[in-house]
């Protein structure tokens, strides 16, 4: 198992290109390991853009059930859990 620490990107995420290249430096980790915690500690915002283009769209490579069994999140606080937990399910929506 492999920690990728969100907080090294900063204290807020808000964008959509950094969730992009956020993205594109998880995708290698997930696809060498079998479990990756994903930890927001020390994070205080994490936008629904940052969300959606960072987390969500792994949905796109991935299936939620794969996702889930494959990632841990740890530190999330209760706004940032809310923006990552409804990008998602608008993800999961809209590819269904």
């Amino acid at each position: 198992m492999v920690t990728f620490s969100f907080r090294e990107y900063g204290e807020n995420l808000g964008t959509r290109p950094l969730g992009q290249r956020v993205r594109e430096e998880l995708m290698p980790l997930l696809e060498q390991n079998d479990r990756v915690v994903l930890d927001f500690t020390g994070v205080d915002v994490v936008s629904n853009s940052f969300a959606d283009e960072c987390i969500a769209k792994l949905l796109l490579t991935m299936p939620l059930s794969e996702l889930k069994s494959r990632t841990t999140f740890r530190g999330l606080n209760p706004i940032a859990s809310e923006s990552v937990l409804t990008a998602l399910q608008r993800r999961h929506i809209a590819i269904v």
